[in-house]
């Protein structure tokens, strides 16, 4: 731990969103130095769909910065190989082997439970209670920009709620965020989700769900994942939770949102239908699919935000999905989100004015808006490449999977060279450290 931050008995910080950004960000603060952070969430509790996440070297890297690394390393996997294979015939296009990413950034590359990290972030928050309070059960109603205050009404109270007056307000409150929609709105912009046209079945199965199918166990109780690739679709697989589960997440056409819209970009789905959307799959896929208990299948609408004008108005910012929703193609979704908690916690703890919290804010932005855009773009662009429908586009997508053994490009961006340089060999808080004394006396020289 740093030294304490020069403002962090006195500033009064309120995050709304309890998800692992928002989580994050609380933890990081108080591991700086800061003793009065509010968390604000809708939810009863942490409320996280079980799922599986990629844990990429950028990734493990903050958490063990925030102390809590020990409670997800059990759970966690490390991939030592990653499969590309064709959708029908389950040719493998592309091996790559990833034993190389702990020497190259530090990290191997790991995939886990999302649950065991929403976890040990809430326990590290618990830990450092009093100086974190996680309020559940609390609706974000209003955001009064120019005060710096929130209008929070709490599960069960009268009336129209109350007013919490902060020093600086953090929204991490998602796809759905109430911060930015109040930000847009005070500018007079419309605040609108882009449709990607695309959506996802998450799904697991169990060790012994699997038991009676020796082929999958093989998956299971490998160091790898698998991806397998076809016309607007593809399924990627690999096992967490040490081995016990087998995570599987699918992106195909959505068809079911679209037919009846729903508020929470989430529902149960019905197996059938899946079944149906790969009925052309291989048949290890199917067999997979096959295994999912009905009433166990869940879908998930995906979502992008068209780049913001700007993340922060006075001494209100926003971060992780509210600010840069992404499609899941890179694995990138909730490390960025993460990094954003870290580089806000790092530059607040180099404050020693009140008054200077807007000019940190805005360094913040310059810091990060930029990264992150490119990043959903770059999310966008390998879906693409994944999804393809012209056969000779395909046979050539295809044919460079084959050539990445002799040193070619690799079309999947997750698993290319370059890519992983760029976002893997990247560390937030070093890049903080470079840019922020020009970057906050040209703030400063604004105002």
């Amino acid at each position: 731990m740093s030294d304490p931050a020069p403002l962090g008995p006195t500033l009064r910080i309120v995050i709304v969103g309890a998800g692992m950004s928002g989580l994050a960000t609380a933890l990081g603060l108080a591991r700086s130095g800061f003793t009065q952070i509010n968390v604000y969430e809708t939810a009863k509790d942490l409320g996280f769909v079980g799922a599986g996440i990629q844990v990429a070297p950028n990734l493990a890297r903050q958490f063990q910065r925030l102390g809590v690394w020990d409670d997800v390393a059990t759970d966690a996997v490390d991939l030592e190989e990653a499969d590309v294979r064709a959708c029908a015939t389950n040719e493998i296009l592309a091996s790559v082997k990833m034993t190389h990413i702990a020497d190259r950034y530090g990290q191997p590359h790991r995939v886990a439970h999302r649950s065991a990290l929403a976890k040990a972030l809430y326990n590290g928050c618990k830990a450092a209670t009093p100086n974190i309070t996680v309020h559940f059960n609390s609706a974000v109603l209003g955001v009064d920009f120019d005060e710096t205050k929130l209008l929070v009404k709490q599960r069960g109270e009268e009336g129209d709620g109350h007013w919490v007056v902060a020093d600086l307000i953090l929204g991490a409150d998602g796809i759905k965020s109430i911060v930015r929609k109040r930000m847009l709105a005070k500018h007079g912009e419309e605040d609108r989700a882009q449709e990607t046209s695309q959506a996802s079945y998450r799904v697991m199965l169990t060790r012994e769900q699997m038991s009676s199918d020796r082929d999958l166990l093989a998956f299971l109780d490998s160091n790898a994942s698998f991806r397998w690739i076809g016309p607007r679709r593809h399924v990627i697989a690999y096992p967490i939770s040490n081995h016990t589960i087998f995570n599987i997440s699918t992106t195909q056409p959505d068809i079911n949102f679209a037919a009846a819209p729903t508020a929470t970009y989430t529902t149960r789905a019905d197996k059938s239908a899946m079944l149906a959307v790969y009925a052309d799959f291989c048949d290890v896929v199917q067999r997979m699919l096959r295994m999912v208990p009905e009433g166990e299948v869940c879908e998930w609408k995906l979502l992008v935000q068209n780049p913001l004008r700007t993340w922060v108005d006075g001494n209100v910012a926003l971060l992780g999905d509210a600010s840069h929703p992404t499609l899941p193609h890179l694995g990138q979704g909730a490390a960025q989100a993460i990094e954003d908690g870290a580089v806000i916690s790092w530059i607040l703890s180099k404050l020693t004015d009140p008054a200077d919290v807007n000019a940190g804010l805005c360094v913040y932005e310059r810091l990060r808006k930029s990264r992150t855009e490119f990043l959903v773009s770059q999310a966008a662009v390998a879906g693409r490449a994944l999804h393809l429908t012209d056969p000779e586009a395909q046979a050539a997508r295809d044919e460079a999977f084959r050539q990445v053994a002799n040193g070619g490009p690799n079309p999947d961006k997750w698993l290319d060279r370059e890519v992983q340089d760029f976002v893997y060999g990247f560390d937030c808080i070093n890049d903080a450290e470079k840019k922020w004394e020009a970057m906050f006396a040209e703030e400063k020289a604004k105002q």
